[in-house]
C-alpha cells in the first residue's frame, strides 16, 4: 500500500489516506502517534549567563553538566565533569550583561543537526566503502582512505550552506 497523503482532521481523530486508486477514511485513536509528533516539537532548554549583547543578539555562556556532576558524591568521584559552551542567541526581550537566561531550541532542530553531522556522513562513508569495494580491485587501505576523503568532501559541501543552516538553527533566550 503506497500512501500519498496523510491528513488528520476533526475531533474524532479521523485521518485520511489517499492511495493511488482509492481514498480511505479511518477513525481510530492515534494518541501515541500524535504524542510522538508533539514530543518532536518540544523545546530543549539550558540556563546560561549573558556575556555580551549587540542589537537583538546576545553571546551566552552555558555550563553544561553531566548527570553525575550534580551528584553529592562528586568530590570523591573522578568521573564528574562539566563544560562551558558559548553561543550566540536571539534575545526575545531586552537583557543586560550578566543576566541569567534560559536558552531554548526546538528538539526537531537538534535531531536535524544529528542527522547532518553524524548520520549522513556515516551513510556517505559506508556507501563509498560498499561501492568502491564492489566496483574496484583496490586494497582496503585505498578504499578506506577514499571513503574518509568522501566524508571530508561532504563536510566541505555542508560548509557552503553554513549561512542557510545558521538561519534554520536559531537559539532564543528568555530572562529567568
Amino acid at each position: 500500500m503506497k500512501i500519498e497523503n496523510l491528513a488528520f482532521f476533526g475531533e474524532k481523530r479521523s485521518f485520511l489516506i489517499k492511495m493511488s486508486a482509492r481514498t480511505c477514511v479511518y477513525e481510530k485513536d492515534f494518541v501515541p502517534l500524535q504524542s510522538h509528533f508533539a514530543l518532536m516539537d518540544e523545546l530543549i532548554r539550558h540556563t546560561g549567563v549573558i556575556m555580551s549583547t549587540s542589537d537583538r543578539v546576545a553571546h551566552v555562556q552555558i555550563v553544561q553538566t553531566s548527570a553525575c556532576s550534580a551528584c553529592k558524591a562528586k568530590s570523591m568521584c573522578m568521573s564528574a565533569e562539566s563544560q562551558a559552551k558559548e553561543m550566540d542567541v536571539i534575545m526575545l526581550e531586552p537583557m543586560q550583561v550578566g543576566d541569567k537566561v534560559e536558552v531554548e531550541v526546538r528538539e526537531r532542530l537538534a535531531w536535524k543537526a544529528v542527522l547532518l553531522a553524524y548520520i549522513l556522513p556515516f551513510i556517505v562513508m559506508m556507501g563509498l566503502i560498499a561501492v568502491l569495494d564492489f566496483a574496484t580491485e583496490w586494497s582496503e587501505a585505498v578504499v578506506g582512505t577514499l571513503s574518509l576523503c568522501g566524508i571530508a568532501l561532504y563536510y566541505i559541501g555542508l560548509s557552503f550552506f553554513k549561512d542557510r543552516l545558521q538561519k534554520q538553527f536559531t537559539f532564543t533566550a528568555r530572562k529567568l
